[in-house]
């Protein structure tokens, strides 16, 4: 799932209905914001028979306007496939310089926030799998993706990516572009299992938690277990499970900062289990770019609310 922030600048898809303070501390305050309905994003769930792999699709439409900003990704802890059907989508690789995003791509683990910018309509259908899901698929490790976007046809071949574009590009409507990817999804699903035991409790113990269990406990101070784990996690995850946890943990953060306006942030920090404010603060700044003030402060960051309704 795409998590998206707005930079400074007019917003023209969005708007920023209520701010209200809790307290004069500049942290200590929620907001509420309103999405307009020009913006379209659906989620929809998938066969019950992939429901273990495949936490949802989502479809995301957003008409084009000369004046957008760049908007910020943040990570989420999943591997999403995405095709998009509007105009490539610049990704920035420092303040200026840029790359364009491939239109059907692979976007493995993200251990850090960047920016993207769209130069035309956002017409997009993709497929966000849970952390075990994606290595379900390939034979790749999944070390290898980590904060790229990778062309499905580097994955799947030439002949089947191609194939799979345009039949997902041609067909009527999302739920034929369902029917048609899970169509491939059965065909390339691994016969065989290739979660190891290891991995699959810890990240079900991770999600559970929300990410606030430390891997010392689930593995009780053994440090060999820690050491195969860290191996099998890189592999068949992409990213260490102390990173899936932070990961985990920010989603359920933004869910509390953008949906309970009771809430301070301090209140926040430790109802997600920080240590303390400060250690909260720098693990969002860490992967988010900003800290939760700034986030919070900056009017044109509402498009990522839309994603916590």
């Amino acid at each position: 799932m795409y998590a998206v922030c707005m930079e400074s600048g007019k917003c023209p898809i969005v708007k920023m209905v209520e701010i209200e303070f809790a307290s004069p501390d500049p942290l200590d305050y929620a907001v509420h914001y309103e999405t307009p309905a020009q913006m379209k994003y659906q989620t929809y769930k998938p066969h019950k028979d992939l429901e273990s792999l495949v936490k949802f699709y989502w479809t995301l439409e957003v008409p084009f306007d000369p004046e957008n900003q760049k908007q910020k990704i943040v990570p989420d802890g999943c591997i999403e496939m995405a095709f998009n059907f509007g105009e490539q989508i610049k990704k920035y690789t420092s303040e200026t310089n840029f790359i364009l995003q491939p239109n059907a791509m692979v976007m493995g683990q993200r251990t850090k926030s960047f920016d993207i910018l769209p130069v035309g309509d956002i017409d997009t259908f993709a497929i966000c799998f849970y952390p075990i899901g994606f290595a379900n698929f390939v034979k790749k490790s999944l070390e290898d993706l980590v904060d790229k976007e990778i062309p499905i046809s580097e994955l799947f071949g030439q002949t089947a990516a191609i194939e799979l574009e345009q039949q997902i590009a041609q067909a009527v409507g999302t739920q034929q572009r369902i029917e048609m990817i899970e169509s491939f999804l059965f065909k390339i699903l691994n016969a065989k299992n290739t979660i190891s035991n290891i991995v699959q409790s810890t990240v079900d113990a991770l999600i559970k938690t929300n990410g606030t269990t430390a891997i010392n406990v689930l593995l009780k101070d053994d440090i060999s277990k820690r050491r195969q784990l860290e191996r099998h996690f890189k592999k068949q995850i992409g990213i260490s499970p102390k990173q899936l946890g932070k990961a985990l943990r920010l989603q359920t953060t933004l869910n509390l900062l953008l949906n309970k306006k009771s809430e301070t942030l301090t209140d926040i920090a430790y109802e997600r289990e920080y240590f303390d404010q400060n250690h909260f603060i720098k693990d969002f700044k860490d992967l988010v770019g900003v800290t939760p003030t700034e986030f919070l402060n900056n009017e044109h960051m509402a498009l990522t609310a839309l994603f916590y309704k």
